[in-house]
């Protein structure tokens, strides 16, 4: 099922919150708790959760144990997800790092680069290979999230170069507006972006 992108945006809030409170053994949360919480209407949450066939009981509210798992389910993060990160600067680095991702399902398994001095290193114990070994190794392990991490001027190219390897899905981490097929998947996330809309936010409290 393919949902609206605003839904798809929220349902890992609420997923966070649902697991939270299951950790603390709460059995049921209404939609006006969750709504408190994350400061979404209750009415926005009872429609974001229908739309997986996912409804209350009257005057008790949601199942959290069954909500954190229909929620895992749908989003994905209770399976394993392969994927690579092309440019293992500091951005590239920190996320191979980062074994919190693998709580969503995201399990990075290597590394890819032009620095010689970075290339059959291991970085956060996931080897890190020569850019130009991309297509060879993706024909024997036919991984499918290539995540980029690289400087703006080569964004396009890695990106071609990823599609033409066999690669669906592109997390783009640059501020370049890659191009690829329709068949093609691609999330952007430009830390840039978000900066962008602080600072300007900022500076509107301040007039």
């Amino acid at each position: 099922m393919i949902l609206p992108e605003p839904t798809i945006r929220r349902l890992p809030w609420y997923l966070s919150y649902v697991r939270m409170l299951d950790h603390l053994h709460v059995e049921y949360v209404s939609s006006t708790q969750i709504s408190k919480e994350l400061n979404v209407q209750s009415s926005q949450i009872a429609k974001d959760l229908s739309f997986l066939n996912i409804r209350g009981k009257t005057r008790i509210g949601y199942e959290v144990r069954s909500l954190v798992t229909e929620l895992e389910d749908f989003l994905g993060f209770n399976q394993h997800h392969d994927a690579v990160v092309i440019g293992t600067g500091s951005l590239g680095t920190a996320l191979m790092q980062d074994h919190g991702l693998e709580h969503y399902g995201l399990n990075i398994v290597a590394g890819f680069d032009v620095r010689d001095d970075v290339i059959g290193q291991h970085l956060g114990g996931i080897p890190v290979y020569a850019i130009s070994d991309l297509a060879d190794w993706q024909r024997e392990h036919n991984v499918p999230i290539a995540i980029l991490t690289v400087p703006v001027e080569r964004a396009q190219a890695t990106a071609d170069l990823a599609i033409a390897s066999g690669m669906t899905a592109l997390w783009n981490f640059t501020p370049y507006r890659i191009k690829a097929p329709d068949n093609v998947v691609i999330a952007n996330t430009s830390i840039y972006a978000h900066l962008a809309i602080i600072y300007n936010r900022m500076q509107g409290q301040s007039d």
